[in-house]
């Protein structure tokens, strides 16, 4: 009789399979298998399960002490969940997070040759948990580390929502001294094909190898071969794909650099970024309390639709191409839109409201139609911005967390944190798959 967490072989009349035994179900024997996915085999069809050997884990593992290497910089990771520092427990099926320095390494043994590896958990959680509370606890995690002197910081996040945790930072870390790089993996860290390792291993890199970068940041896998991530801005990148390793790309802009850890090098495709300093780190935190609407245009609205962000205090308009919302009355089946060009200028009337195209690459112009002329005298903000909805949804809200509602219509349209491009920088090369 086999337990889980042991070798096994799963024998059937078509096949024989081998894997790690994982935790009982209902209809199903389940093995881990090498390339790390599991497989659910039915029990009507499992003539025998053979046992051979219990398989090896850190589960339990004790872990030596790293000391300190003189000539290294010093490198915090901290951590707010996904699966980049997790593995699976074979006795449980559960996953077991790994946050001590020690165990990082462990896991990551490439990383004591880059830095002295400081680690610990700030919270473990899913990124579609994440709230605005939640950013000012990184941030003021942020300022400890830089405050005891570490060249560095990685953020390790889920995927879900780490772009819109990337632009928050951008913003709320003022004269930021270090480079502050965010880290995700797309794929767990027992599959085969995770890219764990190398995001986590290229940012550390990064970090180490440039003296002078001082920016929040992005790093994933540059494509889907295990070569080489990009370093992302924080306010122009975006997650493009629900599962591929490079699922992340950057927006109407070229990615900062381009690492290959196993070549040892970086090359940088843009030099204009903030340089390391002593500047003290000026905090300029989110209110948790706001209320910010995102609503896409689409063809068949309706103005009730629009009524319920009057109580909000700021909504950020998804507009179909340069940045139009139906509103146009042209006929007897349009009568709707007259209802809902209304009710927009019911709403900019009591809260900002700012456009952003639903294309993702691109500007604003409401200018060039009547449709977004209309729009700009209905008091919509955001013209000539290229800022992605998310970035300008973050940027909404920290504006309205420091600064008075009337300086919003003048800075929404001032690049503050890199949002917005003097020049889009649109190249097939940054975009092809």
């Amino acid at each position: 009789m086999a337990n889980p967490g042991e070798r096994v072989k799963i024998v059937t009349a078509e096949e024989e399979i081998e894997g790690t035994l994982m935790p009982e179900e209902k209809e199903f024997t389940v093995v881990k298998l090498d390339t790390g996915y599991n497989m659910g085999i039915k029990k009507e069809k499992v003539k025998e399960i053979k046992p051979m050997g219990r398989r090896k884990d850190t589960a339990k593992a004790e872990f030596p002490k790293e000391s300190s290497k003189p000539g290294l910089p010093t490198i915090t990771i901290l951590h707010t969940g996904g699966t980049i520092a997790s593995k699976v427990d074979y006795e449980t099926g559960g996953v077991i997070a790994r946050f001590e320095p020690e165990e990082i390494i462990a896991m990551f043994p490439e990383l004591k040759e880059i830095a002295n590896i400081k680690s610990r958990l700030i919270s473990n959680m899913f990124s579609e948990d994440m709230r605005f509370a939640h950013y000012n606890i990184i941030a003021k995690e942020i300022e400890k580390e830089i405050k005891a002197g570490a060249s560095g910081v990685i953020v390790t996040h889920g995927t879900d929502t780490l772009h819109y945790t990337a632009a928050a930072l951008s913003f709320m870390l003022q004269d930021l001294s270090i480079p502050v790089i965010l880290v995700g993996a797309q794929r767990s860290s027992d599959r085969g094909s995770s890219d764990a390792a190398l995001n986590l291993i290229s940012a550390a890199f990064f970090i180490a190898a440039d003296k002078h970068f001082a920016e929040v940041a992005v790093c994933m896998h540059a494509n889907t071969e295990d070569e080489t991530c990009v370093i992302l801005p924080g306010t122009k990148c975006r997650k493009m794909h629900s599962s591929r390793r490079d699922a992340f790309q950057a927006i109407n802009t070229e990615p900062w650099a381009i690492v290959n850890y196993s070549q040892k090098k970086v090359d940088m495709l843009k030099t204009e970024y903030n340089k390391t300093s002593k500047k003290p780190l000026k905090l300029m935190l989110i209110k948790d309390n706001l209320q910010i609407g995102m609503l896409k245009a689409r063809p068949n609205m309706f103005a009730d639709e629009l009524s319920m962000y009057e109580v909000f205090d700021g909504l950020i308009i998804e507009g179909t191409g340069l940045g139009h919302m139906p509103i146009n009355e042209i006929d007897t089946l349009t009568k709707e839109h007259t209802k809902i060009f209304e009710a927009i200028k019911k709403i900019t009337a009591r809260i900002p409201v700012v456009m952003a195209t639903q294309t993702i690459f691109g500007q604003i112009d409401m200018n060039i139609y009547s449709t977004g002329r209309k729009l700009i005298e209905a008091g919509i903000l955001g013209n000539y911005c290229d800022m992605t909805a998310e970035t300008a949804y973050i940027k909404l809200a920290w504006l309205l967390s420091n600064y008075p509602k009337e300086k919003i219509k003048e800075m929404i349209s001032k690049n503050i944190a890199g949002e917005i491009s003097e020049r889009i920088e649109y190249k097939e090369k940054f975009v092809k798959r």
